[in-house]
This record gives C-alpha cells, sequence and structure tokens, in this order.
C-alpha cells in the first residue's frame, strides 16, 4: 500500500492532484499547526490574464491552533464574491459549463470548518476526474498526536500498513530513506513535469502562460481525459 500525507490545501494546483492520484490512501494531515498566509485557505486563479489571488476568509485564525481547530469567517458573503469572480474570470473558458457546477458545489458546501471544507472539495475533484484514493483526516484516527516530525510520519505508515511513502520533492531535506527503509517502507518523492495548456491571451494578443494556478484553471481549459494524462505527468526520485 502506498502513502502520502499533506496539509489540506483548498482547491490546489496540478501537484497536489498527481500526489492523491499517485498513492492509495492519502492522508489530510489536519491536526497540526495552522500556517498563516500558507495555501489552507488561498489559491491563484487566471483573471483578465494574471494570476489573482483569492482567499476564504477565516475566523481567529492562528499558528497556535490546529487546522481542524480553525473555522471559516461567519460572514457568508465570501462565497458568492469567490464565485463571481470565477465566472467572471472563466465563463468563456471551454469548459466552463461543466466545470463550473462543480465550483458551485464545493464552494457552496456548508460548514463552519476549514478543513471541512477543503475535504469536501477533494472528494468531489477525485469523484469528478475518477480518482479512487481513499482521503483521511489525521484528526479523526491515529492518535499519535504527541509524536513530531518524522516520528509521526513513521507512525502512520505503520498503522495504515504502508510499504511505499510518497512526499512531495520538498521534503528531500525533512526525511531520510535509511530511516524509512529500516521501518520496512519505501521513500519517494514526486517531481512535476513541466505542464501548460491553452489559456486566454492577456487582451494584448500575448499567451504567455502562467503555471501552478489552482486546479480550477486547469479543469477549465482541459477536458478530463486530458486532464487524467496531465496527472501522470510526474516522476518519483
Amino acid at each position: 500500500m502506498t502513502l502520502a500525507i499533506m496539509q489540506p490545501y483548498f482547491l490546489p494546483y496540478i501537484g497536489y492532484m498527481q500526489l492523491i492520484n499517485a498513492v492509495d490512501t492519502f492522508v489530510l494531515y489536519d491536526d497540526v499547526a495552522f500556517i498563516n498566509r500558507g495555501w489552507v485557505n488561498r489559491n491563484r486563479l487566471l483573471i483578465n490574464g494574471q494570476e489573482h489571488l483569492f482567499t476564504v476568509p477565516l475566523k481567529d485564525a492562528s499558528q497556535n491552533k490546529r487546522i481542524n481547530e480553525v473555522h471559516l469567517a461567519d460572514d457568508p458573503k465570501w462565497r458568492s464574491k469567490l464565485l463571481k469572480t470565477i465566472e467572471q474570470g472563466y465563463r468563456k473558458a471551454p469548459c466552463y459549463q461543466t466545470v463550473m457546477p462543480l465550483t458551485e458545489k464545493i464552494i457552496n458546501f456548508t460548514t463552519d470548518s476549514i478543513a471541512d471544507l477543503v475535504h469536501f472539495s477533494l472528494v468531489e475533484l477525485n469523484q469528478y476526474l475518477g480518482i479512487t484514493t481513499r482521503l483521511v483526516q489525521s484528526s479523526t484516527i491515529y492518535n499519535n498526536g504527541e509524536l513530531k516530525a518524522q516520528e509521526r510520519i513513521l507512525d502512520i505508515c505503520r498503522q495504515e500498513n504502508a510499504q511505499r511513502y510518497i512526499n512531495p520533492i520538498g521534503g528531500t531535506e525533512l526525511y531520510d530513506k535509511p530511516t524509512f527503509a529500516q521501518a520496512g517502507i519505501d521513500l519517494n518523492f514526486i517531481k512535476s513535469r513541466k505542464i501548460e495548456y491553452p489559456q486566454f491571451n492577456r487582451g494584448d494578443g500575448r499567451t504567455e502562460f502562467v503555471p501552478w494556478l489552482s486546479i480550477i484553471d486547469l479543469l477549465m481549459f482541459n477536458d478530463i481525459a486530458t486532464v487524467k494524462t496531465m496527472l501522470t505527468e510526474y516522476e518519483l526520485v
């Protein structure tokens, strides 16, 4: 069994979805410290040919809280505002008619928890793309919060009987292959290949590609078959 563990990111970029697709079980690491100005509640879209950072507003978010303890802001208007931004930005995109209902379902999901919103969004994205990976929220099952860093990752691998653990390429300095090997676990790092696709031009006739935006951008411009191919555009090292 192959396992990956990542903090929950809202409407993440293709590399995050590649990692989900590469494993049998994907653990949403939602009982670790919330990181201000991270990707838990933010991502980027293409608006008027330029990247646009959107943020899901939170209530009293703090790095002293765990992600699963952080709540959405009380004002519900952020949902309609974000949907309006996406509509205005992508209504002329080739896959808008099929992707917008999915986007509306995700953003309008009734919850006050950012962790639960991300979990729901990933369940829906997986279903849309035909990804069968099991999703688990770490706060609901492992009961090992006293462990830190690599030791906690290894403990989750043991509890899941994982034979392989895959981590984003940025973790090469955090995790040690010999230590994982001693536990009977193969450690690999996933490295996305360059991915480009047609986007809108910038209004001046140029079509400069803006990479690594939210999965919503990629879905708006590519059909499911094309996206499934993109999900395999990586190498394990």
